[in-house]
């Protein structure tokens, strides 16, 4: 929870910056208001709790930053210039099928589900995603991130779907290569595909090892078949992320007790939501003395920026401390030259005023060593353990590192101490919690595995 931002953010590009991701990274047990005894009655002991629930008597400023974060204060979605078929509900339905196909693996056992599990709010409960094998990141939540101009922890992806398909080639994740998702495609999906993008490549016969990012061997049979033809496929590739998006950008929140309480607070009016005098103190201690919204801002509760907070390096399953990477630093320039880029050849943008927040990337922040992406904090408290690479198992823990503002191990921290006492830290927690919503404001039908074009032909006989 810093108290400066890194820097200011540059214009945003038509299509992704609302009042700020990919995108929490905590999480406890659900809490059950409903038999919460913190409901009824506040476990803090103090004479003036009254004026605190009181939101007239806070200052304008918290205020203004509480209401901000309403989820009815939640622009449309903006049209992504960059994939035209990002509002397609065909290119939808399409994305929803291979984001659960396992057959776009190179074990045939890993889908975009394995890590980003529906039923746990689009993410996984351990420390570092595990696909084909343990990765060194943990698995971000997908609802909202649609607003977002970044992806990943270090956004070094600029859209959806070009975050779709950095794991499909990624070895630790998947494991494919672009050759075989193309044959899948050809084999699997071929009407649905030749509707939305046009003809297919002939693939028939080509090894599915062939890629630029598999190994010595699929790379060398990569080489051999020539520019041409490695567009083709890769054209292909771009458009299987492009379908992804279409699905994921369908994927928002749901409202919590926060967001009843916030709007029955603007309209003056009572409200059926339950908030504890606990959640409401750590309320305004949020928007307040503990400067969790200078980065966990507006309806989504974050800034879609990146920021050094002294983080600790990660810890493999097996307990071996993993390597300090510098996030932010490494990643913004992975972003500008990357090949499926707002501004590379596979992007549909045909205008030379977007990609705005890629085309002013600053790529030389030293603020940026080691800043990882601000993460949404809606449904936090379904999602320990926390940060970057799991590194905190409860809120509380959480909570306990930004008070004390530790050094970083790498770069420069931008917390500073906050000597919250013992009450103030359990408040905090307590409205980290009360954001939890069930699950997420998406029909049921987008949170299971789709039939397919066959087994609904067998379906209807």
């Amino acid at each position: 929870m810093p108290r400066y931002k890194q820097v200011p953010m540059p214009a945003a590009r038509s299509f992704g910056l609302v009042a700020a991701t990919s995108v929490g990274l905590f999480t406890l047990a659900t809490f059950d208001h409903r038999s919460s005894p913190s409901v009824a009655r506040s476990t803090i002991d103090t004479s003036n709790v009254a004026l605190g629930m009181d939101t007239r008597r806070w200052s304008a400023k918290e205020r203004a930053a509480l209401f901000r974060m309403s989820l009815s204060q939640l622009p449309p979605l903006a049209p992504d210039p960059s994939n035209r078929v990002a509002d397609d509900a065909r290119a939808a339905e399409l994305g929803q099928q291979l984001f659960f196909d396992t057959r776009l693996s190179g074990n045939g056992k890993v889908s975009c589900a394995t890590c980003h599990q529906p039923a746990l709010d689009f993410q996984d409960t351990i420390p570092q995603g595990h696909g084909m094998a343990f990765g060194g990141k943990r698995t971000m939540p997908i609802a909202g991130t649609a607003h977002s101009p970044w992806f990943f922890w270090d956004g070094r992806a600029d859209s959806q779907w070009a975050q779709a398909l950095g794991p499909l080639e990624n070895p630790l994740e998947h494991g494919a290569t672009r050759t075989l998702v193309a044959q899948e495609v050809s084999a699997r999906y071929a009407r649905q595909y030749t509707t939305l993008f046009g003809a297919l490549p002939a693939t028939k016969g080509l090894s599915p090892m062939a890629g630029p990012n598999s190994d010595s061997a699929g790379r060398a049979i990569w080489s051999r078949l020539g520019p041409a033809r490695q567009e083709s496929i890769t054209r292909v590739y771009a458009n299987v992320g492009k379908a992804i998006a279409a699905y994921e950008r369908r994927l928002a929140f749901g409202r919590s007790r926060v967001d009843e309480w916030i709007d029955a607070e603007r309209s003056s009016q009572s409200s059926s939501a339950s908030m504890s005098p606990d959640e409401i103190s750590g309320a305004r201690l949020f928007v307040g003395k503990a400067n969790c919204a200078t980065c966990h801002e507006g309806v989504r509760m974050t800034d879609d920026d990146f920021h050094n907070t002294g983080v600790p390096g990660g810890r493999s399953a097996s307990g071996v401390a993993l390597s300090v990477d510098d996030g932010r630093a490494t990643g913004v320039r992975k972003a500008v030259a990357g090949e499926f880029a707002c501004t590379g050849p596979y992007s549909d943008v045909h205008s030379r005023d977007a990609c705005a927040e890629l085309r002013y990337a600053d790529t030389a922040n030293a603020l940026s060593v080691r800043a990882f992406k601000t993460p949404s904090l809606r449904n936090v408290s379904r999602r320990a353990p926390f940060m970057d690479a799991g590194q905190f198992a409860t809120l509380e823990e959480v909570v306990a590192h930004y008070d004390r503002a530790p050094r970083a191990p790498l770069g420069t921290t931008e917390l500073h101490l906050l000597t919250l006492s013992a009450a103030e830290r359990r408040q905090l927690v307590a409205f980290l919690r009360a954001l939890d919503a069930e699950p997420v404001a998406t029909p049921a039908s987008l949170l299971l595995p789709p039939l397919r074009l066959s087994e609904r032909s067998l379906a209807r006989q």
